[in-house]
């Protein structure tokens, strides 16, 4: 079985009242969380902060072979639904008419790889 290795860049806005709380909570992620993410084949998963427009920007590799499937398993621990809900009542979400992480539309809006150098 063939691995799709892919680079996946999402954005999302942080809410400025929330800034504090948010970086408090990521230096603590639940370890269900962080579990579900690897076993989702998730790797080198960063977040960075633009302070200035307050946009989240998350970088991570997917080296799995059924993205769609991988995401429905995120989507159906309760914990990272625990997660996901806390996380984004302190967001604004970029995706037209999302819901929530939790909508098949998603809650952070992917962006256009333009550049990769290695």
């Amino acid at each position: 079985m063939t691995l799709q290795s892919r680079r996946i860049a999402q954005i999302v806005r942080l809410k400025r009242a929330c800034l504090q709380q948010y970086k408090e909570c990521h230096a603590a992620v639940w370890p269900a969380v962080l579990e579900q993410i690897k076993d989702c084949n998730i790797t080198d998963y960063s977040i960075f902060l633009d302070e200035t427009s307050m946009i989240l920007f998350a970088s991570m590799k997917y080296t799995g072979n059924d993205f769609d499937a991988d995401m429905e398993k995120m989507r159906a621990n309760p914990e990272v639904r625990r997660w996901w809900e806390m996380t984004d009542s302190m967001q604004e979400t970029l995706v037209e008419g999302s819901t929530g992480s939790t909508d098949p539309k998603g809650w952070w809006r992917e962006v256009e790889e333009v550049f990769h150098y290695e």
